[in-house]
Parts: C-alpha cells; sequence; structure tokens
C-alpha cells in the first residue's frame, strides 16, 4: 500500500521541484514540507487539497484510494 507521503514526493520529483518550491506554494517552510513528505508528520487536508490542485490531480490519487464499484443489495 502507498501512503499519501510517497505519492507527494513522487509528483514532486516527477516535475522536477525543489521541496522549497512547493513549501513556498503551500505558504509553509521548507522544513515543515519536508516532514509531510517523509510522513513524520500528516499533512493538513487543505494542503493535500491545494496539492492536488497544482499537480491537477485528484485526492483519490493522492492518497492511492483504490475506488471499488458498490455492490447493489
Amino acid at each position: 500500500m502507498m501512503y499519501h507521503y510517497r505519492r507527494i514526493r513522487d509528483l514532486r520529483e516527477d516535475a522536477d521541484l525543489k521541496q522549497a518550491v512547493l513549501a513556498d506554494y503551500l505558504q509553509i517552510t521548507r522544513q515543515q514540507y519536508s516532514l509531510y513528505e517523509r510522513g513524520d508528520r500528516e499533512i493538513p487536508l487543505h494542503l493535500m487539497i491545494r496539492l492536488a490542485d497544482y499537480y491537477g490531480v485528484t485526492m483519490d490519487y493522492i492518497c492511492d484510494r483504490q475506488v471499488k464499484k458498490k455492490v447493489q443489495v
């Protein structure tokens, strides 16, 4: 299972960005962003939403959520 902190790191690396760029966009310190990306601190929902908007992806993608069809009962 992939956790969201790995996904936000992968998105940043794929975009060839430094942590400082994302930290500036989120209006936090680079050290704070680093804690989120390493999984040492839980990233707040409002910042995850901003990252999803920045990268043009869904929250489901960031959370590596597998969407399953609901079974009709």
